[in-house]
């Protein structure tokens, strides 16, 4: 089923529009929240309620991507989650991804406004949408979607250093971007 149509499904309220969307997006929905929470129990229950949003957002929203819709949604609920139940802990896997990007991104965690923050955003998205392909994959696994090195190692058949180093680079041309935008002094 075409995501358009699952749309119209939950502009109807039909309960089938949350049976589609598991179908075609369950699987993506659940991988999102595992890989920020590393907890399967934690992850179901995200998952789940990531649908519920998507359940209460439609109507008034009708998202063109429901798939990108769904996983953000559940990726911000993981994130809140992870934030919950790592108040004095560290959860080393996600951690690192994140603690990769903090040099790079200006001020992650002390964005102000949501202006700031939606221009900041714009320009990732730009950055992003400039970049190769793969290069464009890789670092939305890494940093989006929270994929260990290992995990896209295995997958993309490269050795996770090349991939680390890859990484870099990528983070010091989006710092670059960064300054050269004025977003970074």
């Amino acid at each position: 089923m075409q995501d358009e149509e699952i749309v119209a499904l939950f502009l109807e309220r039909s309960e089938q529009a949350i049976e589609e969307l598991n179908r075609k997006y369950g699987g993506q929905i659940r991988r999102v929240a595992d890989h920020v929470l590393r907890d399967p129990e934690d992850a179901e229950e995200c998952a789940s309620d990531a649908c519920l949003q998507v359940w209460n957002s439609i109507p008034p929203r009708q998202p063109s991507h429901l798939g990108a819709y769904a996983c953000k949604i559940a990726r911000n609920l993981a994130i809140n989650r992870y934030r919950s139940n790592s108040a004095q802990k560290r959860n080393t896997l996600y951690d690192v991804a994140l603690d990769e990007l903090e040099e790079t991104v200006p001020a992650l965690s002390t964005v102000e406004t949501e202006a700031e923050a939606r221009e900041l955003a714009d320009y990732v998205n730009r950055f992003l949408r400039g970049l190769e392909r793969e290069d464009r994959v890789l670092f939305l696994r890494r940093y989006w979607f929270g994929d260990s090195l290992s995990e896209i190692a295995a997958s993309t058949g490269r050795k996770p250093h090349a991939l680390s180093v890859r990484l870099f680079r990528l983070r010091q041309k989006l710092q670059d971007y960064l300054k050269k935008e004025g977003m970074m002094a």
